[in-house]
């Protein structure tokens, strides 16, 4: 388990927040936060809902709260790069833009501490669902948002039990043979797309399924959502890239209690890892990330 103290990296990647979903975790994402420093934060797409909001307007205090606490890392030490994603596709016309300093792209290219590079991006222009049939996909985005509902309520009975958080909607996922495959299809569509680029790996959100693990020698990293999962993907100083979990089943171990947006314990767990890797790049100098466009 990482302490708050602790946690200090060269770049964080968030995806999938949906602002404008009642199911978003902003609270949980505030603290975490909160205790985060890095030189890189990356908001790898899907940060606004645009289609939940055009159905029904749904807005918080605490997603102000949010985007001021963005703006204030970006206004200190912390780069921020805001990438789109299909539920925030309206923000295309406005690609590449800079507000103030936050960059806003449809792509990056993020260099490691080793030198290697790794392309970043929501990875819906990899789902053959979104590509060919938008009104299938949104529909689905209204099913999935009812299970998500279902899901709470699961989770409120668990509790009252004893039990800790389970993703009632990951299970029904996972249960359908078309829901492996088509998460199967969208990750080898990315790898191959990143070897062809000549990339060390990818780094991705869209489908809510955090991961990192290695396909024939490209590092598939996907940094999954806040809004069942409530995990971030790191580069930590010593160059190894991990997820952290972040939920209120996870008892928080350095002593620190719950934040205003978070009434329960809180809990930051490493949950995967992949490295280890070099302290310098080529030339004994620290690489710095990129922005690019590759298509």
């Amino acid at each position: 388990m990482e302490l708050a103290c602790d946690m200090k990296y060269r770049a964080v990647w968030i995806s999938d927040v949906h602002l404008g979903s009642r199911h978003a975790q902003v609270g949980k994402l505030l603290e975490f936060l909160r205790d985060v420093e890095c030189e890189r934060l990356y908001i790898v797409g899907d940060f606004l809902d645009g289609w939940l909001l055009r159905r029904k307007w749904y807005w918080n205090d605490d997603y102000n709260v949010l985007i001021q606490k963005l703006l204030r890392k970006n206004r200190k030490e912390t780069k921020v790069i805001f990438l789109i994603g299909n539920h925030d596709e309206f923000l295309e016309k406005f690609c590449p833009i800079g507000f103030g300093s936050v960059r806003l792209v449809e792509r990056a290219v993020h260099v490691g501490l080793d030198g290697k590079r790794y392309l970043v991006l929501h990875g819906h222009q990899f789902d053959g669902l979104t590509a060919h049939n938008r009104l299938l996909d949104r529909f689905g985005s209204v099913l999935y948002d009812q299970i998500l509902t279902l899901n709470t309520a699961v989770n409120k009975v668990r509790r009252r039990m004893g039990f800790g958080y389970w993703s009632f909607a990951s299970y029904l996922k996972m249960q359908a043979k078309a829901a492996v495959k088509y998460v199967s299809d969208y990750e080898h569509s990315l790898i191959q797309f990143t070897q062809k680029k000549k990339m060390a790996g990818v780094i991705c959100g869209h489908i809510h399924r955090p991961e990192i693990r290695t396909v024939d020698g490209t590092l598939y990293m996907n940094c999954g959502d806040w809004v069942e999962n409530c995990t971030a993907l790191v580069e930590r100083l010593d160059g190894k890239f991990s997820l952290i979990k972040c939920h209120e089943d996870h008892v928080h171990s350095a002593g620190r209690g719950p934040g205003p947006h978070d009434p329960g314990d809180r809990g930051l767990r490493d949950v995967a890892a992949a490295g280890p890797r070099s302290d310098r790049g080529p030339g004994g100098r620290e690489p710095q990330p990129e922005l690019a466009f590759l298509l």
